[in-house]
């Protein structure tokens, strides 16, 4: 019963609009949304070339992006931590405990994805469309928007989990955002404090955000899928 008053508090805030509540909804959004942006351009022209051409460290790189793929994160807010710290580096640029610096961590988490399902969007794709644009005397530019093109649902398809990935992280938020109020407080590490001072109001209704934004990530994930298959 108790646990039905808690979720129905928790739904009853989201519902009031809460200040505080959405403030942290709007600012994990936006630091995910940024991050992916500006993770996404080096990430999938990395994944392209892996993807498309033979060069000497391909292996190595390939490598390299499957080991990211599997760090836990906290461990790369660890390393961005000693980077971005005062003894850092990049200390002089006083990036720790900020939105920048959350959005640099979470563009570093959202890369190799990026990059991973390009590649294999690449790899598994159909070569007769830029087959037939370079008998017709097309460029290597024009080859590369014509790839990228018939692997269009496959990249945005990545670029969603990508956005899935950060946005449900939580170790490398912590590390270098340091869940201040009002400024880095996200949704993973707002659950986290709430739920560990026994305030499960405010927990419950993050998670039924991010359960939301999980349904509508893996619907748009699906649909991409969908069309992608279709063609």
């Amino acid at each position: 019963m108790e646990l039905l008053q808690t979720t129905h508090a928790a739904i009853a805030l989201l519902l009031a609009g809460d200040e505080a509540l959405w403030g942290i909804i709007w600012i994990s959004v936006k630091v995910c949304f940024l991050a992916l942006m500006l993770a996404a351009p080096p990430a999938v022209l990395m994944g392209f070339a892996l993807g498309n051409y033979k060069f000497p460290g391909r292996r190595v790189l390939i490598v390299l992006i499957q080991t990211l793929l599997a760090l836990p994160t906290v461990v790369i807010g660890l390393l961005l931590y000693m980077l971005l710290s005062r003894q850092g580096p990049f200390g002089g640029m006083h990036l720790l405990f900020t939105q920048e610096a959350m959005i640099v961590g979470q563009a570093v988490l959202a890369f190799p994805i990026l990059a991973a399902l390009t590649l294999s969007a690449v790899q598994g794709a159909d070569r007769r469309a830029v087959e037939t644009a370079r008998t017709l005397g097309a460029g290597r530019l024009r080859e590369t928007v014509t790839m990228l093109l018939e692997v269009r649902f496959a990249v945005m398809a990545a670029m969603i989990s990508g956005f899935g990935r950060v946005i449900s992280e939580i170790g490398c938020a912590m590390m270098v955002g340091g869940n201040i109020a009002g400024v880095t407080r996200n949704i993973t590490t707002a659950i986290a404090l709430e739920t560990s001072k026994g305030e499960f109001v405010q927990g419950i209704a993050l998670g039924i955000v991010l359960v939301l934004i999980a349904l509508a990530i893996n619907f748009g994930l699906a649909l991409m899928q969908g069309r992608g298959e279709q063609r």
